[in-house]
């Protein structure tokens, strides 16, 4: 497969001058987001987030499974990434690459080891049957900012989702069909979404939201997990670029504003496809 060509050093010397002058090559300010986009399909749990033209789907199922012995009362989130050499040139089938890692380990971050999920109240019986909740990631589209976009569909997919109802009577557990009880939605403590920050060079220019040719470009990047609350889940630094204190600050600050801007378009958009659901069931 060739490798995906580096910009030229006149791209590179025009992106610096622009944004040197507050102006990006997409139109937006600095600090401003691509418009978010969902869409849902016929199964629940099923999400397609575009962030501009980057495109990511995140499905979500479920399975009963035995908890592991040291946490009996304790149901499973699982997360699983695939980025599909459609998306860019840079990525082969059947190969991780480092940006792939990083992640998938930073999405794990965000949404199971900050708790987004109550694992708790994914048990069904103690020591014996729980729910395994596995969250499928494929990027289908690279035009930067893969991670965030796929923080917003995991996310999404996981609020979107809902498991079939189960009867407990002793020992005996029922798992109801969803023509036989309305499945039930997951237990959700908070919905944190990743805001990613390019820094370059030395002037200590930044823009949000990051394109793939800014991407390219940039010295260094700032990822944030935070939610509508301005809790911060998560704090990622990668890149040389030096960042000083009032600099991460300031990136809090903007992340806090955009992250509800983000819950807003998510809110609705759930809120219309069930609305959608309830006049097909009719």
């Amino acid at each position: 497969m060739p490798r995906e060509p580096d910009p030229s050093i006149n791209e590179a010397e025009f992106v610096h001058r622009c944004l040197r002058k507050g102006v990006r090559l997409d139109g937006r300010a600095m600090y401003d987001l691509r418009p978010v986009q969902l869409t849902f399909g016929d199964e629940l749990g099923w999400v397609e987030c575009r962030l501009g033209d980057t495109r990511v789907v995140a499905q979500v199922s479920a399975e009963i499974v035995k908890p592991l012995a040291d946490r009996p009362y304790e149901g499973f989130l699982n997360l699983t990434t695939e980025i599909s050499p459609m998306a860019s040139a840079a990525y082969e089938a059947g190969r991780a690459s480092e940006d792939e890692v990083l992640m998938t380990r930073l999405l794990e971050k965000a949404l199971r080891r900050s708790n987004a999920v109550d694992r708790e109240a994914l048990c069904i019986v103690a020591g014996q049957k729980v729910w395994s909740i596995r969250v499928d990631v494929h990027f289908l589209d690279d035009e930067g900012n893969m991670l965030d976009c796929a923080s917003i569909a995991a996310m999404t997919a996981l609020r979107h989702f809902r498991k079939p109802d189960a009867t407990v009577v002793g020992e005996e557990v029922t798992i109801h069909s969803m023509t036989e009880r309305v499945p039930v939605a997951l237990a959700v403590h908070h919905s944190p979404a990743c805001l990613t920050f390019a820094f370059f060079g030395e002037d200590s220019l930044a823009v949000l939201d990051p394109t793939h040719l800014e991407q390219q470009l940039c010295t260094g990047t700032l990822t944030l997990a935070l939610n509508a609350q301005s809790e911060i889940c998560v704090l990622s630094k990668q890149g040389g670029a030096p960042l000083s204190a009032d600099d991460v600050m300031k990136a809090v600050q903007i992340g806090v504003e955009r992250v509800r801007q983000v819950d807003e378009v998510v809110v609705k958009a759930l809120a219309h496809d069930r609305s959608r659901r309830v006049v097909e069931v009719r």
